[in-house]
């Protein structure tokens, strides 16, 4: 969708927020905010999604109105918009990604990170009330994400399995500032998982389905990043063996629920969410 971001006149009972990313075209994102705004009878509210690249978003940023609300940033733009930004959150900060831009009603703009809000609460809602071990699988922006979240759950030291350790530094530097001490290794695929709670994978689709073979233990909770298709060959193994398994949509759904109340103010409606996303979901899938 090509969106115009200027305008002549401001009606102030307009309000604007959009996610951006390349590419956007099957984010779902404005189903969950869409169906927010329509159980918050925030009727003015209009919610798009604009394709942008990481050269882009400053001069598009610059282009906004005082209509704009805010902005869901998804790849490639989450370490961008914080250069872009004229505040950072500290656990964007700390995580050294933001995913959310907020725009001040006086002005100004505020990076934040809404990614580790919705793992910690996908993971409490599936049961999870304490960690004593953990495992994240992956070296990306999202692992740094996790890394956060595991720390919020109450532990320091996870095991983190990579595939190249020379890929890790911005992962350490992330544990660094959070002042978390990981075991990281480059046994991704060639050590069995170690023993967990709790297992993150923050792989791209079907990269961990060589670790479906894993023997788990019933009593491990998994988290898979990936939602389509669902559920991966990993996750199903781990569903097969009786773990207690969430889906990246449900970390979907309570990152735009912490967005939705960053952005207007008012507590995200979490079930008028997921009602629209499954079915959004459903009808992609039929």
């Amino acid at each position: 969708m090509n969106v115009d971001v200027t305008t002549t006149s401001v009606d102030q009972a307009v309000r604007r927020a959009a996610v951006l990313g390349s590419p956007i075209q099957h984010s779902l994102s404005p189903v969950l905010h869409g169906a927010a705004y329509r159980a918050l009878d925030l009727h003015g509210w209009h919610y798009d999604k604009i394709e942008c690249d990481e050269p882009g978003l400053p001069r598009l940023v610059d282009s906004m109105g005082p209509e704009w609300a805010g902005l869901s940033l998804t790849m490639p733009l989450k370490r961008v918009v914080m250069t872009v930004a004229d505040e950072v959150s500290p656990l964007a900060e700390a995580v050294g990604a933001a995913n959310t831009l907020v725009f001040s009603p006086g002005g100004g703009t505020r990076a934040d990170n809404t990614d580790v809000a919705g793992m910690v609460s996908a993971l409490r809602e599936a049961g999870l009330t304490r960690v004593e071990q953990s495992v994240i699988l992956g070296a990306g922006g999202t692992a740094q994400s996790a890394l956060a979240a595991v720390r919020e759950l109450g532990h320091q030291s996870p095991i983190i399995l990579v595939r190249n350790l020379a890929r890790t530094s911005e992962l350490r530097e992330t544990a660094e500032r959070l002042g978390m001490r990981p075991t990281i290794s480059d046994g991704l695929f060639t050590e069995p998982l170690p023993a967990a709670d709790l297992v993150i994978s923050t792989l791209p689709g079907g990269a961990a389905d060589p670790l479906s073979a894993t023997r788990w233990k019933p009593d491990t909770m998994v988290l898979d990043v990936v939602y389509a298709p669902w559920p991966t060959s990993f996750a199903g193994s781990a569903l097969a063996a009786g773990c207690p398994v969430v889906s990246g949509l449900t970390v979907l759904l309570y990152q735009a629920v912490a967005q939705v109340e960053l952005m207007t103010g008012h507590p995200g409606p979490v079930e008028a969410m997921r009602t629209a996303l499954v079915a959004a979901v459903a009808a992609r899938q039929g």
